[in-house]
């Protein structure tokens, strides 16, 4: 159904998972139906991949991801299991039951402000205010617009959002979410807190049955399925539960490619031993089992350590985040995925997961690190800011495996996108010294080879320069300060400790991610003046590495 696409199912297990989700899903929403214009290709990244084509009970054509999500009673507040888009009322309401009937009513959850006109499934509310009709991207029209006007959209404060579905934008398919109701989201009691509870929910035969039939609904429509990608908790038991699925697909569907994101919430604290036992030991018997069953693991934290030790939250000099809210950790790491991920989403000439996985793993080992530097000094040209980097390693962990500076890399994939094409190359004038190699490369996949070609010349390095930027809208939480109207870095200094968490600027940001991983260049959206800009074009540098010591 996807077209020709290679096609690509995504796991999402555990509550911080459904978090990171969330956004990374309101991100590939953003991308769909973009308009282009003289600096953007259209089309560099296909989203079949992610996303499959189906059909209502009443005809409509609809667009859904292609995604099977598992989290615990109680964690989806407002929203319907079953969603929003193939549910008929009529059908509801029929009994045919004709005996006395009595019925029993809970209460609903109440929906998030923000959601409150997110309900209607002919259409989505765009970062405009525009009500859009759905359509299905790749060449086959834009998107439709309703005459009518919505008021300016909402954007969901950290206090309203107690769960990942109180920002998620995006309609999901009835046979996506899967609840495991032997284990609550909230409360003292009945928690999934073990790495042998997760793995047990999956050796019963109910839950088994029911993921192995989502399993078939979906891979059974695909023309190419290159593979799975599973995004999971390792702090909790749904580390056993990730690693039962990833034995489920390496048995079922040997030769496809398995690429696990081991994600783990901010920094925790001393003072519950018990619970910090816990995640170690979920964590430990997670990565191990995963890379057992995968064909790549790579850790996601922002929380410093995965040890007993707490460290300090990651820093970035110009981002400003609460490392204590999933809101504003899973934002960063969701931006992270949609980056390093591009390889085997890419249109022309893709990676596939599989070799992607084969050219990082070395000997055996299947874990790889990533790493990110917020925003990238793009305000020049990129050999010149390349040159200014010097030889130091210009990005900071995001696996939390420790100093990386005794590892040696071997292979690393590496992503550039969104970066105005004026200034991939040099703009020096004919006859100037070149100051630099970098800067007598005729093109920016040349200076970004030949880059990294210097910093590690003996790893095998795999490149992409895309022009098509991240895009984020609300509820993406603001966290970039120092930035100009256009995006780049100001000569401020970064506001200090007792400053907003948020950024309060009107102006857009313009940030990026290095990394093991990835560079953000954020750029303001169409809007009024003096109002705030309401969507971010994100450009992005990401980069996936692999060790050929420590946990890499």
């Amino acid at each position: 159904m996807a077209g020709g696409a290679r096609e690509v199912l995504t796991l999402q297990l555990g509550h911080f998972a459904g978090f990171v989700g969330a956004h990374w899903w309101n991100q590939q929403d953003a991308a769909l139906g973009r308009p282009t214009d003289g600096k953007e290709r259209p089309g560099e990244l296909c989203p079949d991949v992610l996303y499959r084509t189906g059909r209502t009970l009443r005809g409509q054509d609809t667009y859904t991801p292609r995604l099977i999500l598992m989290d615990l009673k109680g964690s989806l507040s407002s929203l319907k299991q079953e969603g929003e888009l193939y549910r008929d009322k009529h059908l509801d309401a029929a009994i045919a039951w004709q005996g006395k009937l009595t019925t029993h009513k809970e209460e609903l959850c109440s929906k998030n402000p923000y959601l409150q006109n997110e309900g209607r499934p002919e259409g989505v509310l765009r970062s405009d205010g525009v009500w859009r009709v759905k359509s299905i991207p790749n060449g086959k029209g834009p998107l439709p617009l309703r005459t009518a006007k919505t008021a300016d959209p909402l954007t969901p404060t950290e206090g309203s959002i107690r769960v990942w579905s109180d920002f998620l934008r995006v309609h999901l398919h009835p046979r996506s979410i899967c609840i495991i109701q032997k284990y609550n989201h909230d409360g003292e009691t009945g928690r999934l807190e073990a790495f042998g509870q997760g793995e047990s929910i999956l050796k019963e035969p109910g839950y088994l049955e029911e993921l192995e039939d989502r399993l078939h609904f979906y891979v059974e429509e695909c023309d190419y399925l290159q593979g799975f990608q599973i995004l999971c908790d390792l702090h909790d038991g749904f580390s056993g539960v990730g690693a039962k699925t990833a034995e489920l697909l390496k048995d079922e569907y040997s030769g496809r490619g398995i690429i696990a994101w081991g994600l783990l919430p901010g920094p925790y604290s001393l003072g519950e031993p018990q619970k910090n036992i816990y995640r170690l030991l979920n964590t430990a018997f997670g990565l191990v089992h995963l890379t057992a069953h995968s064909s790549l693991v790579c850790p996601l934290s922002l929380g410093g350590s995965l040890g007993l030790r707490p460290e300090p939250p990651v820093a970035f000099p110009h981002l400003h985040y609460d490392a204590t809210l999933p809101c504003h950790c899973s934002a960063i790491l969701a931006t992270a995925l949609d980056t390093v991920t591009v390889p085997y989403r890419l249109r022309s000439s893709p990676l596939s997961m599989v070799h992607l996985a084969d050219m990082l793993s070395f000997s055996g080992k299947k874990v790889v690190t990533a790493g990110a530097t917020i925003p990238f000094p793009s305000g020049q040209s990129l050999p010149d800011t390349l040159m200014q980097l010097g030889g130091a390693t210009p990005w900071i962990p995001l696996s939390a495996c420790g100093d990386p500076s005794g590892a040696r890399c071997f292979a690393q994939s590496v992503v550039l996108r969104g970066l105005d094409r004026a200034r991939h190359t040099s703009q020096l004038t004919p006859g100037t010294p070149l100051p630099s190699p970098l800067h007598a490369c005729a093109t920016g996949e040349e200076v970004l080879a030949q880059y990294l070609q210097q910093q590690q010349p003996t790893a095998l390095s795999s490149s992409h320069l895309l022009l098509t930027p991240c895009k984020v809208v609300p509820p993406y939480p603001r966290l970039l300060s120092s930035c100009s109207q256009l995006g780049l870095l100001t000569d401020a200094p970064p506001t200090r400790a007792g400053a907003p968490l948020l950024s309060l600027h009107s102006s857009g940001e313009h940030p990026g991610v290095w990394g093991p991983v990835f560079l953000f260049v954020l750029a303001p959206g169409p809007g009024r003046p003096g109002q705030r800009a309401r969507q971010t074009r994100l450009a992005a540098l990401g980069q996936l590495h692999g060790r050929r010591s420590g946990t890499g």
